[in-house]
This record gives structure tokens, sequence and C-alpha cells, in this order.
């Protein structure tokens, strides 16, 4: 019973993500995220009472899965060069498989700016991000790196991969007129964002 229980938890929770991360919490309706799973509305009701109760269960999860995959590359013990390269090497693959995530968050995050503040406060986030501030500290000290704001440097990092997907439907129609596919682009910006973003700290 237990076993069928969690199968049916794991297919609403499927559903429940692909149908929120297409048409967001103000779209999405329970009766398609049952049609989706394969159940009827009435037992999507017994597991999850509301439609947002349900989206926090995945808002959170989809979150967490994002943010600790992007802060999990950047505690990789590294020299700071070798560090950006994963970064982009693994932050856009994670991306280019999960092409919609992006614009979903930014979507409910700039309508429910609260639904993401605990993941920035969190232990291990901080932990991370402390780890990160405290190697370009050290980078800055032995000149390895110019000095600069090491928030803003996170926040170029991370924007740098994030908005080509955030913005998908808008560049695809601009690439289109270079005859070149998102495919295409997001293989080449994932080579040269490392070298970017290397030479942009680097001391002249």
């Amino acid at each position: 019973m237990k076993e069928q229980q969690k199968l049916t938890e794991e297919k609403i929770f499927d559903a429940a993500v692909a149908v929120f991360e297409e048409k967001g919490l103000a779209g999405a309706r329970m009766q398609e995220i049952a049609d989706k799973a394969g159940i009827n509305k009435a037992l999507l009701h017994y597991y999850y009472r509301t439609k947002e109760k349900l989206f926090d269960a995945v808002f959170e999860h989809m979150a967490g899965f994002m943010f600790n995959k992007l802060f999990g590359c950047l505690d990789q013990k590294l020299p700071w060069k070798e560090k950006v390269a994963l970064f982009y090497k693994e932050h856009i693959s994670f991306l280019q498989s999960h092409p919609i995530l992006p614009a979903f968050l930014l979507n409910e995050i700039n309508q429910h700016p609260e639904r993401i503040s605990r993941f920035f406060t969190s232990e291990r986030i901080t932990l991370l991000r402390q780890n990160l501030f405290d190697q370009l500290e050290e980078d800055m000290k032995q000149n390895r790196m110019m000095r600069m704001d090491k928030m803003q440097l996170l926040i170029n990092l991370i924007a740098l991969s994030v908005f080509p997907f955030a913005a998908k439907g808008l560049l695809e129609k601009l690439l289109e007129q270079e005859n070149i596919t998102f495919d295409e682009f997001i293989e080449k910006r994932k080579k040269e964002l490392p070298g970017l973003v290397i030479n942009s700290v680097k001391i002249r």
C-alpha cells in the first residue's frame, strides 16, 4: 500500500512540475494536473488539498534543485579559473536539460519574492557563498584578479548563463536572422563564457 502511495505521489509531482513550469501558478488547473498524472481530481486533492500547497511543494523542490546545482559547482576545491570553467560547463548543461526552469522561477520569484528568500538564507547556501567569497578575497589579495565587489561578480556569473534561457523566445527570433539555432548558440556560449569572465577580472 505504501509503495502504491509513493508511486502515486511521484506521478502527481512529475505532472505538477510539467504543468506549473509551462503555465505557472495562475494558469495551472488541478484537473489538468490530475489528467496528466492519470488519476481523478478527488485523489489529487487527497494528497494536496489545494493548488497552492502543491505549487509550494513543486517550487521548493525545483528552486532547491537549481540553486544547489548552481552553488555546488562553485564549491569545488579548484583554482578560480578552473572553477569558472566547470561552473559554466555544468550549469549550462543543467539548464539545457531544464530550459523552462529559469523563466518559471523568475516569474514566480518576481510575483512572490518571499518564496526564494529562504534559499539564500539557508545554512548550506550561506556557507557555499561564503566559501566562494573567501576564495575570491584571497585571489584579490594575491593579485590573481582585480579587486571588485564579490556580489556583483556572483550575479554576473549567474546572469550570463541564465539570461539566454529566461529570454529564450526572444533570443530564438534574433538568432533566426543569423541562421543560428538556439542549441548552437548555447554550445558556443558554454565554451566562450569562462574566458570572457576570467579576462574581465584579470589585472592589466
